[in-house]
């Protein structure tokens, strides 16, 4: 299952995306993290990479 980011908790700095294996997260519009879940092969690397735990599982 894909991961959920909060987006009120985000704070833009990419290290998610980066982190992704297979570019499933990408800064959207208002610069905060988001999932394709398409992509998304739940290897959950992301989660431990968020400084401000905005990541989670679904």
């Amino acid at each position: 299952m894909p991961v959920t980011v909060d987006k009120e908790l985000c704070i833009g700095c990419g290290a998610c995306v980066g982190a992704c294996p297979v570019g499933a997260l990408e800064l959207d519009d208002e610069g905060k993290s988001q999932c394709n879940e398409d992509l998304c092969i739940d290897c959950q690397t992301c989660i431990g990479t968020c400084p401000v735990v905005a990541i989670a599982e679904k």
